[in-house]
């Protein structure tokens, strides 16, 4: 009985903690490379600025923000799909053996092909396994 209330707490908390990161996420700031919108050589990938004399680097007022720590997501639901699950690649059908459905969903590889895809889904929706990117029927 105990283990049970520890379940619904710990549910609990990890959906608590799942709308705390989405709020943060829509003001988390878009972290681009310094000056990518002035230059086309530049790419607008995260780079950290590492001049000796650079405003970006020493923070100055008017620059983007830097990345830090304090933009990252609790701890507890770090990495997993917005839906609260633990995210799994996967490329083959023998690979859905090894998912937990309570725990995990399942994310097809994009190198994989449309005919192995369909043989994934099928295995899939008998395994009970939930389908992140299923293929759109044309």
């Amino acid at each position: 009985m105990d283990d049970l209330k520890i379940k619904d707490a710990v549910f609990s908390e990890k959906e608590r903690l799942l709308k705390i990161r989405k709020k943060q996420k829509i003001k988390k700031p878009d972290f681009e490379k310094y000056g990518h919108k002035h230059k086309k050589r530049v790419t607008s990938a995260w780079r950290r600025p590492r001049g000796s004399q650079g405003k970006h680097r020493i923070m100055r007022k008017g620059k983007p923000p830097l990345v830090k720590s304090g933009y990252g997501s609790p701890s507890l639901v770090k990495g997993l799909h917005p839906s609260g699950y633990e995210e799994v690649i996967v490329y083959n059908v023998t690979e859905l053996n090894f998912i937990n459905p309570d725990a995990q969903v399942v994310r097809i590889g994009r190198s994989v092909g449309r005919k192995k895809r369909l043989d994934i889904e099928e295995k899939a929706k008998s395994l009970n396994i939930h389908i992140v990117n299923t293929v759109k029927e044309v």
